[in-house]
């Protein structure tokens, strides 16, 4: 059954090698060799069975067949029995030369199959091939091909038949007519050869000992003639080709005799194919083997063919061969071979001619000839022994050549020279001189693009290649460690070698340790031996000043310092200790950083103190004196090289300082100070570095120098010789001038303190000033030069920071400080406020920071001056944006930028040090006075650099705080009312920083209430994570972090600050930036939230400040935002707020409108607030009786203030959108108190004082709402009306004129009857608990609300809705009761009601449509009631189709799909789905769908094996579907559902419908989905 079955599928799959899509193809051959791998026998036979059977079956499609057969029969052959070997030769063979022509893919597919058979079984290939290769019978073209691949893979198995082969086929040439059949008779030639070769090579493993060269030497003689002698004549050039390919290993197998005898006409007809054929490889390559065989049987021809040879191959190496082309490659390979042949052979002559070739004028011959010379170094050694002076001097000329290329051979011979001891020849030392100025070649900071010719090689690739050889020729060359070294010291000291410093110093230790492994550690340089060495001094000082620079050049500092202490022991005998102790440490330092994270001052201290401790060391002066010369006299080597030149400098100083000679010194300070460049500033700064460190141990010394230099005619000459030059005499002059102010101050910094203290006033700025300022006419004048300028405030700095550390010696009061602040004032003031160009206003600050630590204090007012100075100096700068924008140069945008960051630094130090004289809460203020309008300037980059400053000075204050007794930070609320605004600024910088300060604040807060500074406090931290949200300049974001801000702050600020907070965060309302203005209305909010329930007596207050602020700030935010805070203080004290605002004058202003419709925001309290209204509607009386003047008249109803001001707040509450819900929730008792507010207030007047207000308001713009008591009373039951849901109410009533008949005395209960018979039209349900509320009235003091409530009760009884609300008894009972009510009107309309009762017709209610929902609603709680059995068993059935849509051609419904199985993942049982689902198929995330699904069967089969059968049933439902992704996804599907599933469950498949199902889906119109069902098909071999 299972045969049948692997049949079948087999079967099928050949059935589709008709199918054209070559991918299909692919995929059809893949699964029959997957079907191979499990029965390959099966298979192969079921191969054979079908290619018999359809015997017309297309060859392309047989291909397919016979390339799987081939694969199954090579992964198989160990396996493979006799007789399935022999169906599938015989049928190879038939398949191979059933058609007579050439059809090459599918003889060749054929010819393979019998190739891989016969691996294993050459014997029954042979006895069939055989066969078909009959003497007198020219064979199929396949034929010969078979024969010649199996010589070349079964070598031990067919060169037994070559001879027989061989003996056949000799007679066949010569029938051979098409080029085709004498093209593989070459190519077997060439193959049966070259087996030969290797059968007689391997005697010792052959089948057969006895085998010969001599076996076969006359038959391919005999063929070498035909193929000599006519074939390679012929016009084909892929003939002549196949014909030169065998000819070489042909050539190998020839009689000697014979072969000697043919080359006169052999070489000089392969020699002329070169011009015939563009690729020569071939040529070549038969060409070398032709000369190989004839050495070897000793040919005296060559000699006379030599120079022909030569002149063809020499043009074959220098036409450059091209990387691309492989070939080309190999080519030059095989000619090079030729060359080391012929130079075995013949040295002289190939020397006689190469070397002449040197000299050509063609870079190419040149090249090529340079090639050709390292070939034949390295592969004819022995040859070329005795010709090494003749080769080396010949070398001059190339290493005088300039081409890159050329130099690039050079390096290249000059390496094989150096493996063949060449170089310890004299004239060895000028190649490796070479080889060095090659290593220190320049290399292209940024490397070229490739140009199009690929040859053309840059200096860095010549610089790279001679790096490395140099390095390999001293580590693997063990012959050249004695020509190497110490040789190679002589190019350390040079500056022209300094490119090749890392290379040479990595080779010299290298060479070094190899010395001392063999003992020669104290003779390690023999200077009695090598007179041109440097001295230890020399190599000393270089390496020391490279070091300095560590990252240049390849890490050159790591290689120099490893160099120098090898060399310890020649450098000086007691260095062994020290050096070895400090040298790996400081290696150690350049290797944990990079050359962005060193700092350059720290590692260059690092090398002063490793000089210091050498010369400590060494302890000897007369050393040190020749050590110090020698520094000095290696100055000027390092012009052009400012960085080390000023580091040179420093170890000069430093070398002084340990010189015991005081003559020496001053000798030396002397010559520094006459031959030093001094318009250099790296220049100027070394000398004044190496006075300075000098000064440490000869203080007298050095001031006494520079004095006498000034005094000294060669300062004198400088000056006069500059004078001459007008132009140039002055700023030369200025220069010499600034470098020895900087000297003074590099002394005073590095001199003992106790020494130079004393000097400082009397010497040191006496002379400072001296120089700075020129006299004219008895009159100072100070100098405008820049570099002089800077130079005296780094002076002045200098000084400073010497007088600080120097106190401590004792107390020293600066006298002249103020003085000295004052010249920094002045220079900062100097500087253009336009723009930034100079380093004096840092430069100038930075002084100042140091010169104000010191004593005395400054006044208040060099105080005041100096920060007001420096602010605007620095604050008030352009942008640097557009700074950037005006310089067209990068660079130096680049620098500006550096240098607004410095000033910036140096402007907080100096804050900084300022505030820390006075660190209190008083200073800080006094600070942020000076702060504040920077901080709030409408200006961004203004804002954005106080604020940043404020920053720093608040952490600063932090850090620096030390409370010793609990006191209060008064000022707190002020400060963050400042800064917490800021939060929101227009600028993301602003904002970051202003969340910085409000942290810093709070934690001073701390501080004071006695918290440790270390204290962390949760909620202060939290700021932190804040500053995220203030990134991106979404308003919502902000005033959301703000909100949160305020929240913190809320928390932490102490109750006695709070009103002052609040109040300064008012003021910030009218701030001109709107979004800080917003931010403090959010933040007063969220503070009020936070803490406005302990402020309960400041709310009239609160309440005032917010009505003046809406007076001031016109602006929808701060309304909106006072409406908020009205709402936040109501929300806590309600009663407090409705009373405030219930104070306000009457008529109400549009502000207090405002806030009182504020009340409407949120439903609970807006219904309280109603409620309170109410009540104080309710509670008072609503008019009062008012005796007239007039005689005769009676009395006269006022209006009580209280309720009328209640009913105008209830207008302005109900007139706001939001509190429908809340008028909702209160409407029976609205509606009634308003009703009976209407009723009381009929002909009811206004107080005088209300009535003289209310024409002044009137007569100014706009009529105003009326404040006549009815007319409001009117118009809030309107309002609420049209709030409550009544809109058809009102709108009716107005229709009917109801509106104007209530206010009316006359007509009242008409209007009142109107407003009845809309309520019970359109708002029958509220009537119920209206009549409630309103019955207790009809018993009531007051005629106008008894006879309100009858009129009203009366026209309901005119309508059916009583009866259907149930409250016709009710009505009745009341109606009837008022029969005997004092007031007339009251009894009629109480009869009229009762009249009423007969009228009016039932109506009908609409039917309820809710039917659907409420059905809806049950179906989704069974539901949901189900067990979690049936949801998994839910998931299941739609597993496959959301697995399968995840390729559905709408996005929305792929989409849809990976939601849905992220959802069902959980609920599956199985962590590694659920996994997989989570992870790929998140909505961003693509889909890799082959793999996705592979895994997910993986899965599937682990977890629900027994479930395949059901998968598979599903999947084939979407054969059918109509969209291709899903045509090609369901049969892979089932592909990785067997690929995964374990043998035990393979039996639930139904096999035969499974291939049914798959073989009509191999009929599908699209090749994708074919493709996917042949590789499923492969794949059911595991589950048969």
């Amino acid at each position: 059954m299972m045969e049948s079955r692997i049949k079948r599928l087999a079967t099928t799959l050949m059935d589709a090698t008709t199918d054209k899509d070559p991918l299909v193809q692919e995929q059809i051959y893949n699964a029959l060799c997957y079907l191979g791998e499990s029965e390959p026998e099966e298979i192969l036979n079921s191969c054979d069975e079908y290619l018999r059977q359809h015997d017309k079956l297309a060859y392309p499609h047989r291909v397919i067949i016979l390339k799987a057969m081939e694969t199954v029969v090579k992964n198989n052959i160990a396996l493979l029995d006799k007789s399935t070997a022999k169906v599938v030769i015989f049928l190879a063979s038939n398949e191979m030369t059933k058609s007579k022509e050439v059809i090459r893919d599918w003889q060749q597919a054929a010819s393979n199959v019998l190739v891989a058979v016969g691996q294993r079984f050459i014997n029954k290939v042979m006895e069939e091939v055989l066969t078909k290769f009959q003497p007198g019978i020219l064979p199929h073209y396949f034929v010969m091909q078979t024969f010649a691949n199996l010589s070349v893979s079964n070598v031990f198995g067919m060169v037994p038949f070559l001879n027989s082969i061989l003996g056949t086929m000799l007679p066949m040439l010569g029938m051979a007519k098409q080029d085709h059949m004498k093209s593989v008779f070459c190519y077997a030639l060439q193959h049966f050869s070259e087996s030969i070769q290797e059968y007689l090579a391997n005697l010792d493993k052959a089948p057969d000992p006895t085998v010969r060269k001599d076996t076969f030497s006359n038959e391919i003689f005999s063929a070498y003639e035909v193929l000599f002698n006519s074939w390679l004549q012929h016009r084909e050039a892929k003939l002549r080709l196949a014909v030169v390919e065998a000819m070489g290993p042909m050539s190998y197998l020839m009689p000697s005799e014979k072969l000697e005898e043919q080359l006169p006409k052999l070489i000089p007809g392969i020699l002329a194919l070169y011009k015939k054929h563009t690729e020569a490889f071939y040529i070549s390559k038969s060409l070398c083997q032709i000369l190989e065989a004839s050495v070897n049987i000793g040919s005296r021809s060559l000699d006379v063919q030599l120079d022909s040879l030569l002149g063809t191959l020499h043009p074959q190496i220098c036409a450059p061969a091209d990387p691309s082309v492989p070939l080309t490659v190999k080519n030059h390979t095989e000619v090079l071979r030729c060359f080391t042949v012929l130079a075995c052979s013949f040295p002289d002559r190939v020397l006689a001619f190469l070397l002449p070739k040197l000299e050509s004028s063609n870079e190419r011959t040149r090249v090529g000839t340079l090639l050709i010379m390292r070939q034949i170094i390295n592969s004819a050694p022995s040859q070329m022994e005795i010709k090494k002076p003749f080769i080396l001097s010949s070398m001059k000329l190339p290493l005088q050549d300039s081409n890159n290329k050329v130099k690039r051979a050079v390096v290249q011979v000059i390496s094989a020279m150096a493996h063949h001891g060449y170089l310890e020849q004299p004239g060895g030392e000028a190649m490796m001189e070479f080889l060095v100025r090659q290593c220190a070649l320049p290399s292209d900071a940024q490397p070229k693009k490739q140009p199009a010719d690929a040859d053309d090689l840059t200096s860095d690739s010549v610089q790279s290649i001679s790096v490395n050889t140099l390095f390999l020729l001293s580590t693997t060359v063990d012959r050249m460690n004695n020509v190497l070294w110490p040789y190679l010291l002589e190019f350390v000291t040079p500056i022209q070698f300094t490119n090749a410093l890392t290379p040479l110093c990595k080779s010299l230790m290298y060479l070094a340790m190899k010395k001392q492994e063999e003992g020669e550690n104290a003779s390690l340089i023999r200077y009695d031996l090598n007179a041109n060495l440097p001295s230890p001094y020399a190599l000393t000082t270089r390496l020391l000043v490279v070091s300095s620079q560590p990252y240049v050049g390849d890490c050159r500092g790591t290689a120099a310092l490893r160099l120098l202490n090898v060399l310890h022991y020649s450098v000086h005998p007691t260095l062994d200790q020290l050096w070895s102790k400090k040298v790996p440490l400081l290696v150690e330092h350049i290797e944990e950083n990079t050359e962005k994270s060193l700092s350059q001052k720290e590692w260059e201290e690092k090398l002063l103190l490793f000089l210091q401790e050498t010369l400590a060391a060494v302890s000897d002066n007369t050393w040190i004196c020749h050590f110090v010369t020698e520094m000095c006299r290696q100055l000027n080597s390092y012009n052009g090289f400012p960085l080390e030149k000023n580091f040179l400098y420093k170890c000069i100083g430093t070398t002084l300082g340990a010189c015991a000679s005081k003559d020496l010194v001053q000798k030396q300070l002397q010559e520094l100070l006459e031959t030093a460049r001094y318009h250099e500033e790296a220049e100027r700064e070394g000398l004044a570095s190496c006075f300075g460190i000098c000064a440490i141990n000869h203080l007298e010394e050095t001031l006494a120098k520079l004095e006498d230099f000034v005094r000294s005619d060669v300062f004198k000459k400088s000056v006069g010789l500059f004078s001459i030059f007008k132009d140039r005499s002055d700023n030369e002059v200025e220069k010499v001038k600034s470098t020895l102010i900087l000297c003074y101050g590099y002394v005073a910094m590095y001199a003992p303190k106790e020494l130079v203290l004393s000097r400082i006033e009397a010497d040191i700025l006496k002379n400072i000033f001296q120089y700075f300022n020129t006299k004219v006419l008895g009159i100072k004048v100070e100098t405008k030069d820049l570099t002089l300028k800077l130079c005296l405030i780094r002076s002045i700095c200098m000084i400073s920071q010497a007088i600080y550390k120097g106190v401590k010696c004792g107390d020293f009061i600066f006298s002249r400080k103020a003085e000295l602040v004052a010249q920094m004032v002045e220079f900062i003031k100097a500087e253009p406020l336009e723009t930034m160009r100079t380093p004096v206003r840092q430069r100038a600050m930075i002084t100042c920071t140091y010169l104000v630590i010191l004593e005395p204090h400054l006044s208040d007012p060099d105080r005041t001056e100096l920060i007001d100075t420096c602010l605007a100096s620095v604050l008030a700068l352009p942008p640097l944006e557009l700074v950037k924008e005006r310089e067209e140069n990068g660079g130096n945008a680049l620098h500006k930028e550096m240098l607004y960051g410095d000033t910036i630094s140096a402007l907080k130090d100096l804050l900084k040090r300022l505030l820390q004289r006075n660190l209190t809460p008083h200073g800080l203020q006094d600070m942020f006075a000076h702060l504040g309008p920077w901080i709030k300037s409408n200006k961004e980059h203004e804002r954005q650099r106080a604020v940043e400053v404020s920053a720093a000075l608040l952490d600063f204050y932090l850090s620096k705080l030390n409370v010793s007794t609990v006191i209060p930070f008064y000022n707190l609320g002020v400060l963050i009312a400042l800064f917490s605004p800021r939060c929101s600024d227009s600028l993301a910088g602003v904002r970051q920083h202003a969340v910085d300060c409000v942290y810093c604040l709070l934690y001073i807060q701390l501080c004071y209430e006695g918290f440790a500074r270390d204290h962390r406090d949760e909620m202060v931290e939290g700021l932190k994570a804040l500053k995220k949200g203030l990134e991106e300049p979404d308003f919502t974001v902000l005033f959301h972090t703000c909100n949160n801000i305020a929240m913190v702050i809320g928390k932490r600020v102490p109750p006695d600050q709070l009103m002052s907070l609040l109040l300064a965060m008012f003021e910030g309302l009218a701030d001109p930036d709107k979004n800080c203005s917003r931010a403090a209305t959010v933040m007063i909010n969220s503070l009020l939230k936070e803490r406005g329930g302990v402020l309960q007596e400041k709310v009239p207050d609160i309440m005032s400040i917010i009505h003046s602020k809406l007076e001031e700030v016109d602006e929808e935010h701060v309304r909106k935002a006072a409406q908020q805070t009205v709402y936040i203080l109501a929300s806590q004290h309600k009663s407090v707020v409705v009373s405030s605002l219930l104070g306000s004058s009457l008529p109400f202003d549009s502000h207090t409108c405002t806030m009182w419709r504020s009340l409407a925001t949120e439903p609970t309290l807006t219904s309280q607030i109603l409620e309170q209204l109410l009540e104080k509607v309710n509670r008072d009386v609503p008019y009062k009786e008012s005796k007239c003047f007039l005689l005769g008249s009676g009395s006269e109803r006022i209006a009580t203030p209280l309720p009328l001001a209640a009913t105008c707040a209830l207008y302005e509450i109900m007139s706001a959108p939001e509190s429908g819900a809340a008028v909702l929730g209160l409407y029976p008792p609205l509606f009634v108190t308003l009703l009976l507010r209407v009723s009381c207030t009929v002909g009811v007047q206004l107080p005088k004082n209300l009535q003289s207000r209310e024409r002044r308001s009137s007569s100014h713009g706009p009529a105003p709402r009326s404040l006549h008591p009815c007319s409001c009373a009117v118009e809030t039951l309107k309002v609420m009306l049209a709030r409550g849901g009544s809109e058809e109410v009102a709108r009716a009533v107005g229709n009917a004129g109801g509106w104007e008949l209530m206010v009316s005395p006359e007509r009242h209960h008409d209007g009142i009857a109107v407003l009845a018979g809309a309520m019970a039209r359109h708002a029958g349900p509220r009537l119920p608990l209206i009549v409630k509320n309103l019955v207790p009235t009809l018993s009531g003091v007051f005629d106008s609300q008894r006879i309100t409530t009858t009129a009203f009760f009366a026209e309901l009884l005119n309508s059916n809705v009583v009866n259907d609300l149930i409250l016709l008894e009710t009505m009745m009972d009341n109606m009837t009761g008022r029969q005997k009510d004092t007031c007339l009107l009251v009894r009629m309309l109480a009869l009229r009601g009762l009249g009423n009762i007969a009228s009016g017709s039932p109506e009908k209610e609409q039917p309820d449509l809710r039917q659907s929902s409420i059905v809806l609603f049950g179906k989704l709680t069974k539901f949901s009631e189900g067990n979690c059995e049936v949801f998994f068993e839910q998931i299941l059935n739609g597993l496959v189709t959301l697995l399968l849509h995840l390729q559905d051609p709408k996005p929305e419904v792929v989409k849809a799909c990976k939601f849905a199985l992220r959802m069902c993942g959980p609920n599956m049982g199985c962590e590694g789905l659920c996994d997989m689902f989570l992870n790929h198929l998140r909505e961003d995330r693509s889909l890799h769908y082959g793999e996705f699904m592979n895994n997910v069967c993986k899965h599937l089969m682990q977890s629900y094996p027994e479930m395949l059968n059901r998968l598979i049933l599903t999947n084939l439902f979407y054969f059918k579907s109509n969209w291709v992704d899903i045509r090609a996804a369901a049969p892979m599907f089932i592909g990785f559902l067997v690929l995964h599933v374990d043998e035990d469950h393979c039996q639930q498949v139904d096999l035969d419908q499974l291939i049914s199902a798959l073989n009509l889906l191999l009929k599908d119109p699209v090749p994708a989905v074919r493709v996917k069902v042949a590789e499923t098909l492969g794949r059911l071999v595991r589950i048969l």
